[in-house]
């Protein structure tokens, strides 16, 4: 007998059985089912299995959580339902089905973003250290930075920049091939696109709010200014998608002969000419709109309020699979003004969850059960990945999750009234002070002990008056 047979036979028939199964994968932790109707699955007796952690239902899926098995869970499940076994871009096509429009526009937004999130870590934590040996002056009684007492980190300073701005000054070359990757179009096509967006012979992004001339292709009876769009995300995305459906469209009515010359040379050429006419200036004014009312609110006299319910409400945001849209408001706050306010209540966020499961593991430490799900589940919290603490421990029991929105939304008001300010993404968990700029590392290591003391208090104390021990 498998190791798993019994359970995996069991899942199956509280999932509603085969048929009732459209697709199925897994990721590192979770099952992820596509089920044709979720009102059949038997949560509570799902729940009840031995080796799963917990369930919950995002971007169509219903997934459940198995832990560090879940592959040879799932290969056991797969084997033993007779069911094939499925890749993940398959299941997420399936699991748009079960979508809405604004579901659906969330999760292409949040596809697009998905393979730069790691390269934008690496560079906000390039950016971050970056600050510390350049902008803090640690060395000669407090005068100097390390860069400015070692030619060394001189060097290193110097050499790290290489990288930083080739996440995120050409960034909109990774927005237009994840595009046409995701759109299933022609990927170095997309690269190509990209690069006409951030090309050296364009005036920089950043330098058409000076008092500088911009240059411009002179065509005769009209004028096309050179403007770049380093670090813009909305001119990358329009640009992206206009590639997309101009190459499907060629695609579509050139002869089989000559569509290897007539389409990409077609759909490539009219792309750029939209991009740098019609498409860049409009996502340029797109991206300052929404850029300026993000900042402006949160600069605001009200700006506490603000932050008081982001930091409140943005963990319920991960359950519905929005927060994945505060990527692109992100990327847009630094490319205008230097850095973003809002991830760093994204990382107390995350945090505050994590304290939440600690909690809980003080008091459930009797309970090994509960322990082999929740310790795994902090760990990750503090790491930036939320969804085995929020899903596996606190939307259990409720009062733990609250507690953590409740410590997240203290920590988020303080930073925000403390004007802290990150260089970009980082990673969403106690190492993201590192992507914090110099100037605020201290204002924002008080807000994490608020994300940490506070959801930990507050779960405690109230999980011992419901005799957690």
């Amino acid at each position: 007998m498998s190791k798993y047979q019994d359970e995996t036979l069991a899942l199956l028939e509280y999932v509603g059985g085969k048929e009732n199964i459209s697709a199925v994968t897994h990721c590192v932790t979770r099952m992820r089912f596509v089920l044709v109707d979720p009102k059949k699955a038997d949560i509570s007796k799902i729940e009840g299995l031995a080796s799963v952690k917990g369930t919950f239902t995002q971007s169509g899926q219903f997934q459940v959580i198995i832990g560090n098995d879940v592959s040879q869970f799932y290969n056991e499940f797969t084997a033993n339902a007779d069911i094939e076994s499925t890749s993940r871009d398959e299941v997420k096509e399936q699991a748009k089905k079960n979508q809405n429009i604004a579901q659906r526009a969330v999760t292409n937004i949040a596809e697009i973003f998905a393979p730069l999130i790691p390269a934008i870590i690496v560079g906000g934590l390039i950016l971050g250290f970056r600050n510390i040996i350049g902008d803090i002056k640690f060395m000669d009684s407090g005068t100097k930075t390390i860069v400015e007492t070692s030619q060394f980190w001189s060097g290193v300073n110097s050499f790290l920049w290489l990288i930083g701005e080739a996440i995120f000054h050409f960034l909109p070359v990774g927005i237009t091939w994840s595009v046409t990757k995701k759109m299933g179009t022609t990927q170095i096509l997309g690269i190509v696109l990209g690069i006409t967006l951030v090309s050296p012979q364009l005036l920089n992004a950043f330098a058409v709010s000076e008092a500088v001339e911009i240059p411009f292709w002179d065509f005769g009876f009209f004028q096309l200014e050179m403007i770049g769009y380093q670090s813009q995300v909305i001119p990358a995305i329009l640009a992206g998608f206009a590639l997309v459906y101009l190459e499907k469209f060629f695609r579509k009515i050139t002869p089989h002969a000559i569509s290897m010359i007539v389409v990409p040379f077609m759909s490539l050429l009219l792309s750029v000419i939209f991009a740098h006419s019609i498409l860049g200036p409009i996502g340029w004014s797109i991206g300052t709109v929404i850029s300026d009312i993000v900042y402006s609110g949160l600069t605001s006299s009200f700006g506490w309020l603000f932050a008081t319910l982001f930091g409140f409400l943005y963990a319920p945001l991960v359950i519905t699979g929005l927060h994945h849209m505060t990527n692109a408001i992100d990327l847009q706050l630094v490319a205008a003004f230097g850095g973003t306010i809002l991830w760093p209540m994204i990382a107390l966020s995350n945090i505050a969850q994590g304290s939440a499961v600690l909690a809980m593991i003080v008091l459930q430490k009797k309970n090994e059960e509960a322990r082999q799900v929740s310790i795994p589940a902090c760990i990750s919290c503090y790491l930036g990945v939320t969804e085995p603490a929020i899903f596996g421990v606190n939307l259990k029991l409720v009062y733990p999750f609250v507690s953590a929105l409740i410590g997240s939304a203290i920590a988020a008001t303080v930073s925000v009234a403390s004007g802290v300010m990150a260089n970009s993404i980082g990673v969403g968990g106690l190492p993201g002070i590192l992507s914090i700029q110099s100037k605020y590392i201290l204002i924002f290591a008080i807000c994490i002990i608020i994300s940490i003391v506070v959801p930990f208090l507050l779960t405690y104390i109230i999980g011992k008056k419901r005799g957690y021990q």
